[in-house]
């Protein structure tokens, strides 16, 4: 009964850690000026398949920013999120114009 107990406790670690995995990502990031903007200066990105109001951390170097999913995109191969323009000057990725980025 004590092996079956561990064993289903290690099962469960696992899997939190695999989900916990699996809700990052690493990949290209760009900026937008056009579109939907955020209220008064709110950091907003667009992202293909979280759900709309979904707040992500993006990292880039040593800065990390919180910005809320409000639009659909990016459409170009390779890339995982476009930031408003507040959001990539925060983030310190205006002059690069494509960074790469962790998403969590």
């Amino acid at each position: 009964m004590r092996t079956q107990t561990t064993v289903f406790c290690c099962l469960a670690t696992f899997s939190l850690f695999a989900f916990s995995a699996a809700q990052a990502e690493s990949g290209l990031a760009s900026y937008y000026g056009y579109g939907k903007a955020g209220k008064g200066g709110e950091l907003t990105c667009a992202h293909r398949t979280r759900p709309f109001g979904t707040v992500l951390r993006v990292s880039y170097g040593s800065r990390s920013i919180q910005c809320r999913v409000n639009d659909r995109g990016p459409f170009i191969r390779g890339r995982i999120v476009d930031l408003s323009v507040p959001a990539a000057k925060a983030l310190g990725m205006m002059s690069a114009g494509v960074v790469r980025v962790s998403v969590e």
